[in-house]
């Protein structure tokens, strides 16, 4: 029977790859290379748009002080930008479901340009506050995943979808250095106009480069064209077998060390007394962490391990991260620390996404994917308060002892829950 259930598994996957190749006017050899091209595209514009991103936060709170906004205010503009991203995740999701992947990806990178040329002529804090906005479609991340998810077997798709966290650290590490210099040597608004010009270019690769049909055809008569804006709808997923189970894990293992991460530019100052300079040096350095891992380490394991298997080991990771960032004293200690930790969260991110869009119908894998991405904006919006407050409260070994609580408490109930997974390894 097992060898039979291997043998129906391996022929559907063949027959999905089949209908993809079909979908991009293509068979065979020629439609795998299609599939490889339109992959490597979403990979360029998801690496774009972070680029573009960690540019403008870079020299953002430089043109906020120069417009007169002080510290409480410049917290109420990354508040609004947050809540905006929260709100847009799953109503994005839902609008790549109902039109596609390539509209979506094009609605982000217009919606990107639009982010940029309104900050470009802000000389006033309410158009600062206005040059947000379009943040609420500004989901380049997330198109590339749905389109990496139509384009791939589901025992390729973690691997695929780790291979978007090279794409991450490249933009951590080119944004924060190309912003910083630009701003230095051409003025503060520089920046501003690259990211504009790029997130043109960025429209026109989605336009002329992403297939207008990447969802094989067998698909496409069960996409419902519901309300995009209903919050019922949406949340009827986490009623699938496993959803809310997993997506709990997803929200909860990460978040003391995103409030951690959150005050680390307030940390960095008081904690470890690093200046401006020696902090965008250990920014690098975490974002090639992230590309090492997400592109050697990540692969590798889903390759040879299960999906379950990789789930607890990342949130057991997570709980030795909480010990030792509770005995930590010195930036020395969290370079150390930080290897585990950019590990645990690149695996959980990865191994997460692929069980919930494997747990979901195919045309609804758009509004999971973007429900995903809201974890990240709730923790902006909520981390500055919860997190000042623990820091001010209880000091910097508090979020190491929450994230140890938090992880045991996880690793426990997987350990004893029997949460229904697709498991699916790579052959």
């Amino acid at each position: 029977m097992s060898a039979m259930n291997k043998k129906v598994s391996s022929e559907g996957e063949e027959e999905a790859l089949g209908m993809r190749s079909e979908t991009l006017g293509e068979s065979g050899c020629s439609g795998k290379v299609k599939r490889g091209q339109a992959i490597l595209v979403a990979y360029l514009i998801a690496t774009l748009e972070l680029t573009f991103l960690f540019m403008q936060m870079g020299v953002m709170p430089y043109l906020a002080k120069s417009l007169g906004l002080d510290s409480v205010g410049f917290g109420y503009l990354q508040t609004t930008f947050g809540v905006l991203q929260l709100v847009g995740g799953p109503m994005f999701g839902r609008f790549a479901d109902q039109f596609g992947t390539r509209a979506a990806l094009i609605l982000s990178c217009a919606s990107g340009s639009a982010f940029f040329l309104l900050m470009s002529i802000s000389t006033s804090i309410p158009l600062l506050f206005l040059s947000r906005l379009p943040a609420v479609f500004m989901h380049g991340l997330p198109g590339a995943q749905k389109l990496i998810t139509d384009l791939t077997t589901p025992s390729q798709r973690a691997d695929a979808l780790g291979k978007l966290g090279l794409c991450f650290g490249i933009g951590i590490i080119i944004g924060s250095a190309l912003g910083g210099v630009l701003s230095t040597t051409f003025g503060i608004f520089v920046p501003v106009y690259v990211g504009l010009v790029g997130n043109l270019i960025n429209t026109m690769i989605a336009m002329v480069w992403i297939p207008l049909q990447a969802k094989p055809k067998s698909d496409h008569h069960v996409t419902k064209h519901g309300n995009m804006f209903s919050i019922r709808e949406i949340l009827c997923l986490m009623k699938f077998p496993g959803v809310m189970e997993v997506f709990i894990v997803k929200v909860f293992a990460g978040l003391p060390i995103g409030l951690f991460l959150i005050m680390f530019s307030i940390i960095s100052m008081d904690f470890f007394g690093l200046e401006a300079v020696e902090s965008g040096y250990l920014m690098s350095y975490f974002g090639v962490l992230q590309m090492v891992v997400q592109g050697l380490v990540v692969g590798k394991l889903t390759n040879h391990c299960s999906e379950r298997t990789l789930l607890r080991l990342s949130v057991f990771v997570f709980a030795g991260v909480g010990l030792g960032m509770a005995l930590m004293r010195t930036v020395w200690h969290y370079c150390i620390i930080a290897v585990p930790l950019v590990f645990s969260f690149s695996m959980l991110g990865t191994i997460t996404d692929s069980i919930l869009t494997k747990a979901v119908p195919s045309s609804d894998i758009g509004t999971m994917l973007g429900i995903c991405a809201s974890v990240q904006p709730l923790t902006r919006t909520v981390g500055p308060t919860i997190g000042g407050v623990l820091y001010k409260q209880f000091g910097v070994s508090s979020f190491g002892y929450l994230q140890l609580i938090v992880n045991i408490g996880l690793f426990v109930y997987l350990l004893k829950s029997k949460i229904p997974l697709r498991e699916m390894k790579s052959q």
